[in-house]
């Protein structure tokens, strides 16, 4: 069933088209992901979706009670909160039927509204739908609920009663997607909410999200992501929308099938006309002119083809000046990190003894805040050790990607910091900055005034310019798209150097890790493989240590059953337990009674103080069945 039918929207921003006649529907369970470049427009259809933002033309239409969760990029929270709080406040509906429900139960107990009997039922009838609002919004498990979401999203205890708008922006994106995920929308818009996740949070995300009984439309440059989480997959370009079956990977297989199609079509329709307006041209004035004169009508009926669009995509190598020796980077009894003091409680990493060799590439993975940074940083010598060393190996040329850009001097134009960094004239630096997506008078902009993306291709530039042959790379895929994060991945398969990398980009790890260092508790461990191998692996091992708890488990169950059942009172006989079995067996069935008559009457109050009762009494019948047991045999 279809929750929403979007067709024909249109919206421009001045002069500029964003978007054409843009229709899809979204059914109960879809999973879509919004794909497309930056700035085709994937923003601008997700506010319009949230309704944050009008159409200039076109409608979106909901069905009737569909509650639309919006998560955009930067959030915003109150001031005086601690991020428990406003968890619980984004729920604040829950609790305002909580206190309706107290009042109506008040109500309930006048004596005059009891000698009332339609405004009675009018009562009850209110609080019975009420009590079942507040049930299925799991209103009893709120504070469990609220604890789950943020342990899930990796808070501390001591995070969680700190001031929410003291957080991160990393944290912020976090606990915004939390309070989002805790008012269960039936249809989920997701901003880049993987922006600023480590791994753990990741995969958490994937799970609650694959878990979650709505709808999801999420734009994320995260393949790895969009691969496990979506079925549909929506692309966003040229101010069109066209929707394509399955998972990011499915859709990319789909797209170069299409547009291979459209280009042999369109080539095929243009050769036809060519030979088509030939044949006119020549015979038009002769004695074929009648049959030139027929084919120019069906020239003009012609429904032409559009030419297929052609990507504007980065156009770089990247390759080593000089080769290394084989052996690039060696570590002895290295520790990493720094002290607690303004930048926070510390960090200090354990980095096991080993050699790098050259050809290797390295993708170092962790959890946000662990020392990558700082281990990348003490690795090409920007930072001192805490013990041991790091050394370099024969002839090694380091290029090093900050995540941060720092090495980009902002005052500068891009021209300028390109023509600094190498002997290239100005039409020569201008035509390698086109090689970037950097053409016309962009090339005259301060660096200050770029946004993450533009920042990103012009530190590829540099970085390119340097040829060095062994590359250290930290969030080299932050802020580019799709199409960019691609080329980068079919550069770096090509360079003929040493690579190490930081990177959430599982996809990305994938394409080009042959080794994974893992940043765990404070250490370094190695393992052969990407990220897929690692993961696997891993899954496996916690699969096997799971099955062997659960014999454990099982096995010491066993025996404290025996134990119990054992651990008859002594002087106990059958007819004295069979006896006791009769009596709880009828408290058991009047229990039942009185269940039964408060759920009627809607008390919810006594209702739990005869849930508890009723527990308790199963659980010593249970105990006597045992006993009779043992004493029967």
């Amino acid at each position: 069933m279809s929750i929403a039918v979007i067709t024909e929207l249109t919206k421009s921003y001045g002069a500029e088209l964003i978007l054409q006649g843009v229709s899809f529907r979204v059914d109960a369970r879809d999973r879509i992901g919004l794909v497309g470049p930056n700035g085709a427009g994937k923003s601008t259809l997700l506010n319009m979706l949230a309704r944050r933002l009008d159409p200039d033309g076109g409608e979106i239409a909901y069905a009737q009670g569909t509650l639309v969760g919006y998560l955009p990029q930067v959030a915003e929270f109150v001031p005086h909160h601690t991020l428990y709080e406003e968890m619980l406040a984004s729920l604040e509906h829950i609790h305002a039927w909580e206190r309706e429900m107290t009042k109506l139960a008040a109500h309930m107990s006048d004596t005059d509204v009891l000698a009332d009997a339609d405004g009675y039922n009018a009562i009850l009838e209110r609080y019975s739908e009420l009590q079942g609002r507040f049930e299925h919004a799991g209103g009893y498990t709120l504070e469990q609920r609220v604890q789950q979401v943020l342990d899930g999203l990796g808070f501390t205890r001591e995070q969680q009663s700190a001031p929410a708008a003291h957080l991160s922006g990393g944290q912020q994106t976090r606990a915004a997607l939390g309070k989002l995920l805790l008012q269960e929308p039936e249809l989920l818009l997701l901003d880049e909410p993987t922006n600023h996740l480590d791994l753990a949070a990741l995969e958490w995300l994937e799970g609650y999200l694959n878990a979650w009984q709505g709808a999801v439309i999420v734009v994320s440059h995260d393949r790895y992501f969009l691969d496990r989480v979506t079925e549909r997959t929506i692309e966003v370009d040229h101010q069109r929308a066209e929707v394509y079956p399955g998972n990011y990977t499915k859709y990319v297989q789909l797209r170069a099938e299409k547009l291979e199609r459209w280009a042999k079509e369109y080539e095929a329709q243009q050769e036809y006309i060519a030979r088509t307006e030939e044949f006119v041209r020549r015979y038009k004035a002769g004695q074929r002119s009648k049959e030139a004169r027929g084919r120019q009508k069906m020239l003009d009926k012609l429904d032409r083809l559009e030419r297929p669009p052609i990507a504007s995509t980065l156009k770089f190598r990247m390759g080593a000046q000089i080769e290394s020796g084989q052996i690039v980077l060696t570590t002895d009894k290295l520790v990493v990190g720094y002290q607690a003091g303004t930048r926070g409680a510390g960090v200090r990493v354990q980095v096991a003894d080993t050699q790098v060799e050259r050809g290797e590439r390295i993708g170092l993975i962790g959890p946000n805040g662990g020392g990558k940074t700082t281990l990348l940083r003490t690795l090409i010598g920007q930072i001192q050790p805490l013990e041991g060393r790091a050394i370099l190996g024969h002839n090694v040329q380091i290029g090093y990607y900050a995540q941060t850009h720092e090495h980009l001097n902002p005052r500068a134009t891009l021209l300028d910091e390109i023509r600094h960094a190498s002997q290239l004239s100005e039409e020569g630096a201008r035509g390698y900055l086109g090689r970037f997506l950097f053409s016309g008078d962009d090339v005259f902009k301060p660096i200050g005034a770029l946004s993450g993306g533009e920042r990103s291709r012009l530190a590829l530039a540099k970085l390119t310019l340097q040829g060095a042959n062994f590359l250290v790379l930290d969030e080299p895929t932050n802020h580019l798209d799709l199409p960019a994060r691609q080329v980068l991945e079919e550069v770096m398969a090509t360079y003929d150097g040493t690579l190490i990398f930081v990177s959430h980009d599982r996809y990305f790890v994938d394409a080009l890790a042959t080794t994974v260092w893992m940043l765990e508790d404070g250490a370094i461990t190695s393992h052969v493989g990407n990220y897929t191998t690692w993961r696997t692996r891993r899954a496996q091992a916690q699969n096997a240590a799971a099955i062997q708890a659960t014999r454990e488990a099982t096995s010491g169950r066993r025996v404290a059953q025996q134990s119990s059942a054992r651990s008859v009172p002594q002087g106990r006989t059958v007819d004295q337990v069979e006896l006791e079995i009769a009596e709880q067996e009828s408290a058991l069935a009047a229990l039942e009674s009185a269940l039964a008559e408060a759920s009627s009457a809607a008390d919810v109050a006594r209702i739990n103080i005869l849930a508890t009762d009723y527990g308790a009494a199963r659980e010593r019948l249970d105990q006597l069945y045992q006993q009779w047991q043992e004493l029967a045999s």
